[in-house]
């Protein structure tokens, strides 16, 4: 729960399918409070979306109306209300879908995806990751990485977003490790730096043998008693690898930001590094923070036009 505050200008929240973070914001952009919860979009009904954010926000709220701005998986079909996609090529803020509160108090809007139809791929949140990049570089040119459950690598040319291509590599990761028989293997969170980087070689020269590398980290340990810390290094180096291999035409000769969780960033990065891929590497909550932000700012210029 958050903690009262002064009073928010308007207020910008990050709702995701197992999270929900909120920032009370002030005129200028100040950060005022913050506050989160476990109530993600997966496991809320559509009438359970605006308890869930007052019982978050109530205490930043004043007597007029108070603008709030949502990114992220509350905008899908299963969401809170669905903010359709915007094909690419696409600015990576658009227009926002309003939603009907009951509570008087709350002006609702959130942002829209991106989608791509050749090949299919779609994009909720991580657009407003983007637009925060762009809020602190305008001049950006190259490519975005979201490393994550279902990392991203995006495009970006002249402040839109061109092209982009998803990898379940985060979400591979947990279902190796947490429910096949790996997760005998793998259940530490030690670590050993030297097996990823080989791991991310191995699997950038010769990805067609990694089915058989990964029932390897399982025989290793039962005749050779690999220790656990190389074994979790190297399924996630393997999975990066893949991925790497997989999003070549991205980052081959390009500039690269990564945009993410500082220690999931700097692993991608350090992976990039072996392959002499410079990258700079960027806070994902500073990220999708100055993304509502530069949103917000965009809403209200054309409430006034």
């Amino acid at each position: 729960m958050a903690e009262r505050s002064n009073t928010a200008n308007w207020i910008a929240v990050d709702w995701g399918t197992t999270n929900l973070r909120a920032w009370s914001m002030s005129s200028d952009g100040t950060v005022l409070a913050k506050a989160n919860s476990s109530k993600g979009m997966g496991g809320l009904s559509k009438t359970e979306f605006e308890p869930a954010l007052l019982e978050l926000i109530a205490p930043w709220l004043g007597a007029g109306v108070t603008e709030v701005l949502a990114c992220g998986m509350v905008g899908s079909r299963q969401g809170w209300a669905e903010a359709s996609y915007r094909s690419v090529p696409t600015k990576a803020t658009g227009s926002v879908t309003k939603v009907a509160c009951l509570d008087k108090r709350l002006d609702v809007s959130i942002l829209p995806g991106i989608k791509q139809t050749s090949p299919a791929d779609v994009m909720r949140g991580e657009e407003t990751q983007i637009a925060g990049l762009l809020r602190s570089d305008p001049s950006f040119d190259g490519v975005v990485c979201m490393p994550g459950s279902h990392s991203k690598w995006a495009h970006i040319s002249a402040e839109e977003v061109v092209s982009f291509q998803t990898f379940m590599t985060g979400e591979l990761f947990h279902a190796l490790s947490a429910h096949t028989v790996l997760r005998h293997s793998v259940d530490t969170s030690d670590w050993d730096e030297d097996a990823f980087t080989t791991a991310v070689a191995d699997a950038l020269s010769r990805p067609e043998a990694i089915a058989a590398k990964l029932f390897q980290l399982r025989a290793g340990e039962l005749l050779d008693d690999t220790p656990k810390a190389a074994s979790r290094a190297r399924l996630s180096g393997y999975l990066i690898g893949l991925e790497l291999a997989g999003a070549r035409p991205y980052w081959l000769g390009q500039n690269v930001a990564i945009i993410g969780d500082p220690k999931l960033a700097e692993l991608y990065g350090k992976a990039l590094a072996e392959l002499s891929v410079d990258s700079k590497q960027f806070d994902g909550d500073v990220m999708t923070l100055g993304g509502l932000t530069a949103a917000y700012k965009d809403h209200m210029a054309c409430l006034e036009t």
